[in-house]
């Protein structure tokens, strides 16, 4: 009797031999290998696109800046500077005193809040405005499909184009003001220039999460919406406890998207308002910190990209975990 024979009349009833479980998994092996070597050039070019210029960056973000010695007055080099450009701008000190108000230094944290502010008031109304226009557009009625092409023209405008069309309407003698019979500085003053930028940030972006959700809307099965009829289930039940569960992974998706999106806001605040007014985002303050030193605006770019890694993170982490795990939930049910 051969070694083979002997394994294989060992082996229960319904159980695999150990040469075909062998075999699978040589087989698992060898499919993970040719995985790895499809995926291996975008790897590679994902290094050379995104993994150098974060390296880059963080290397010159520990350098000084070349310009004038305050105490000679006279012209050096950068060199090794630790960690001065990040107390520069996480503890807002110029050297050993604080910075001047008004100073790039000393405005971190307003860009800070700012960028915060912007982040929570645009998502949340986009949400909210993209999940009605999502619903009215699963909706089965005549011209459904030229007003899903409607909806999303604002979305397939270019931002600065967006920017400038918004940037007429609220001048002081725009449509804004005609339409509201007001006399209203919407770019000279801070509350009503963080205002022009959620209305046009909403106006371009709400479609994009309609998009999503609709998406999302349309591999519920209409059976289960029928079930809930006959059990009596009032539309907000209906809403509640079949819409949003179903359309979860979309929705979550979505929202990742635009908070990553408006953490980086650059074109509309900037061609909108110039930044004026408390409207100035991080990319925003880095972009002004460019024309006075590289390595601090490296520096600057650095915390934004932790920042917005962790803010990605939680998302992923505490969101998405809870939205495969209720997906593994259900297969498991299922069967």
């Amino acid at each position: 009797m051969t070694t083979t024979d002997a394994e294989t009349r060992e082996a229960e009833p319904g159980e695999p031999s150990k040469r075909g479980r062998r075999g699978r998994s040589e087989h698992a092996a060898a499919q993970n290998r040719l995985g790895l070597y499809l995926i291996a050039p975008s790897i590679i070019v994902l290094l050379i696109v995104i993994g150098y210029p974060v390296v880059r960056a963080v290397f010159m973000s520990f350098q000084k800046d070349a310009g004038l010695d305050p105490q000679t007055g006279l012209f050096v080099e950068g060199g090794f500077a630790g960690f001065s450009n990040y107390t520069h701008w996480l503890f807002q000190r110029c050297g050993d005193i604080p910075c001047p108000p008004g100073t790039l230094g000393s405005q971190f944290w307003s860009s800070m809040w700012t960028t915060i502010f912007f982040t929570v008031a645009t998502v949340i109304i986009e949400v909210c405005l993209g999940m009605w226009m999502a619903l009215v557009m699963s909706r089965a009625f005549k011209g459904r499909g030229l007003l899903r092409a409607s909806v999303l023209v604002p979305w397939s405008i270019p931002t600065a184009v967006t920017a400038k069309l918004w940037f007429f309407i609220f001048a002081f003698d725009g449509i804004a003001n005609s339409l509201l019979r007001t006399e209203i500085l919407w770019t000279g003053s801070q509350w009503p220039a963080r205002f022009a930028v959620i209305i046009a940030d909403v106006w371009k972006t709400t479609p994009f999460i309609a998009l999503l959700i609709l998406a999302g809307l349309q591999i519920i099965p209409e059976d289960v919406y029928e079930a809930a009829k006959v059990d009596g289930a009032t539309k907000w039940q209906r809403f509640t406890r079949i819409t949003l569960p179903l359309v979860k992974p979309a929705l979550m998706v979505a929202i990742l998207f635009r908070v990553l999106d408006v953490l980086r806001i650059f074109d509309l605040p900037y061609i909108l308002t110039g930044g004026a007014n408390n409207t100035t985002t991080l990319s925003i303050l880095v972009v002004n910190q460019i024309r006075q030193g590289f390595n601090s605006a490296a520096a600057l770019s650095t915390i934004t990209f932790v920042f917005i890694f962790l803010v990605a993170f939680v998302f992923v982490r505490v969101l998405g975990a809870n939205v495969v795990q209720t997906q593994q939930s259900q297969q498991q049910e299922g069967r």
